[in-house]
């Protein structure tokens, strides 16, 4: 939780995704800054992953129906294209 809440103070524009359990992972939270930045993190479940954002002004969507959004494609192909 901590790293959440770090990732958020820190961070400008964060929106929250929140991804269900699958048969190889439980359910997580994926938080996105403005620039694409992303941290993703195991929860609990469901409602406490939207609790902690709405909690704190972050939105929250269901990643399964949204998806995730193109900044953070773009940002992991910047990062790719950086070497790192």
């Amino acid at each position: 939780m901590e790293h959440l809440e770090s990732f958020i103070a820190t961070r400008r524009g964060v929106e929250g995704l929140v991804e269900p359990r699958t048969a190889v992972s439980d359910v997580t939270l994926l938080l996105v800054a403005h620039d694409g930045e992303w941290t993703r993190r195991r929860v609990p479940s469901v409602r406490w992953a939207h609790e902690f954002c709405n909690d704190r002004m972050v939105p929250s969507y269901d990643a399964a129906v949204v998806g995730v959004p193109q900044r953070m494609r773009d940002y992991n192909r910047r990062r790719k294209q950086e070497g790192r």
